[in-house]
């Protein structure tokens, strides 16, 4: 087995910034749905960059493109909805990675809401209302940091919808590891 290593001197190449990506490809995430609310209009998106900051008090982190959709309606409200999708809801995280489909994303599937308003999908294996505490923007995304108010538990038996290689996992996908 042979590993090849290269350093990442100049972020700004166009090897570099291929390589990184490769190199994240192989990071396997939980998939999560971050929603939030303005006024009448919902919106979404998939991120798995997702991070718990601290338990005391519940805090969250996330990164959120600013050419999202989204980006600008969290960004006003200040208040956003960390879900955590099953491993049954690949349909669901397509339909919000998909521009094309965003009318019907809040459609095809059961929401309520808890203290920030943000919507919380009905099946999420968990879920995290969060009023946004600071903002950070560094080159195309904002760092939003949300202080967690309210935590939805969802059923007892879960099993994590899974990112890696960029395609949707489940864990028994990947019991056995990952063969090219």
């Amino acid at each position: 087995m042979s590993h090849f290593t290269s350093p990442l001197t100049d972020t700004a190449t166009t090897d570099a910034v291929q390589r990184f990506r490769l190199g994240m490809r192989r990071h396997a995430s939980g998939v999560s749905l971050i929603t939030t609310q303005l006024g009448n209009v919902k919106a979404g998106l998939i991120a798995t960059s997702v991070s718990s900051v601290c338990m005391d008090p519940p805090t969250l982190l996330v990164c959120v493109n600013r050419s999202s959709s989204a980006h600008d309606p969290l960004n006003q409200v200040g208040k956003f909805c960390v879900n955590l999708l099953d491993a049954h809801a690949s349909d669901i995280a397509s339909q919000f990675s998909n521009p094309e489909r965003r009318q019907e994303r809040f459609h095809a599937s059961e929401w309520f809401t808890l203290q920030s308003s943000a919507p919380v999908l009905h099946s999420a294996i968990a879920a995290f209302d969060c009023s946004v505490v600071e903002r950070l923007a560094y080159h195309s995304h904002t760092i939003f940091i949300g202080r967690v108010h309210r935590v939805h538990l969802g059923t007892e038996e879960f099993a994590p919808l899974i990112y890696m290689d960029g395609r949707y996992w489940h864990l028994s996908d990947l019991a056995g590891g990952m063969h090219r």
